[in-house]
């Protein structure tokens, strides 16, 4: 659900290209939230991204995200943004 302080942009990507896409994201910062989607449309990640969380903290989730960019080819990453 976003509200009027939200924003969202998608980006189509390769599998290959998937992590390098989603790191790039975070360094631009005004991250709320990251949706992982496959050519089909589902869903296969989300996860928040809350202000001040680097590092460690996202470890879990690029890893999760480096084993979905081996088994899709296409997906869209779908951001919400601070406006």
């Amino acid at each position: 659900m976003t509200d009027q302080n939200t924003r969202t942009e998608e980006f189509q990507v390769n599998g290959d290209a998937l992590l390098a896409k989603v790191k790039e994201l975070l360094h631009e910062g005004n991250i709320r939230r990251i949706l992982i989607r496959d050519e089909a449309g589902k869903t296969l990640i989300e996860f928040p991204v809350t202000l001040g969380v680097v590092g460690v903290f996202l470890a879990p989730q690029l890893a999760a995200i480096g084993a979905i960019a081996a088994l899709v080819t296409k997906c869209t990453i779908v951001v919400e943004k601070e406006s």
